[in-house]
């Protein structure tokens, strides 16, 4: 049984933390949220929601939060709030609401649930997950290419002793 958290403000972030990613959802009064779904996303679909990354499109729902949250932990995130100004909780509402039930386009990089939200709160196309998974791809292939100019240089540098 789950901890009684107390209920999220209108206009609120949620971070869903499922298995492998993070799903986001927004705020939008009595026990409801609006959340970008590509197909698959789902509380409990487990690793069966990782194909949702290869859709191009998803739909926006609104459903119950601890529907959407099913038996995952989240948490109220407005981790932005220090760089942008959120919108007024009512055009919030009202953008989301007109969003309802609209399939829109879907991609990981670009355009996902993280995105959405950001968008409707701040007004600001952002996904914090896309760009630490750039950042940690861009290290480790750094990372990789001075392991290997190293290889070549002692490499070389074997042979010209020889």
């Amino acid at each position: 049984m789950r901890a009684s958290l107390p209920e999220p403000k209108v206009g609120d972030l949620i971070e869903i933390f499922r298995p492998f990613y993070r799903h986001w959802a927004i705020y939008i009064g009595d026990g409801y949220v609006v959340h970008l779904a590509p197909p698959g996303e789902s509380a409990g679909a487990g690793v069966a929601s990782m194909k949702s990354v290869l859709t191009e499109k998803a739909m926006v729902k609104k459903e119950l939060l601890h529907d959407v949250v099913g038996k995952d932990k989240y948490q109220v995130n407005n981790k932005h709030d220090d760089k942008y100004l959120p919108l007024p909780p009512g055009k919030i509402v009202q953008c989301a609401e007109k969003l309802v039930g609209q399939e829109l386009p879907y991609s990981l990089p670009g355009q996902n649930c993280e995105h959405f939200v950001n968008e409707l709160r701040y007004g600001v196309h952002r996904s914090d997950q896309v760009r630490d998974a750039v950042m940690a791809a861009g290290i480790a292939g750094v990372g990789l290419a001075a392991v290997g100019l190293v290889g070549v240089m002692l490499s070389r540098n074997k042979r010209e002793k020889q």
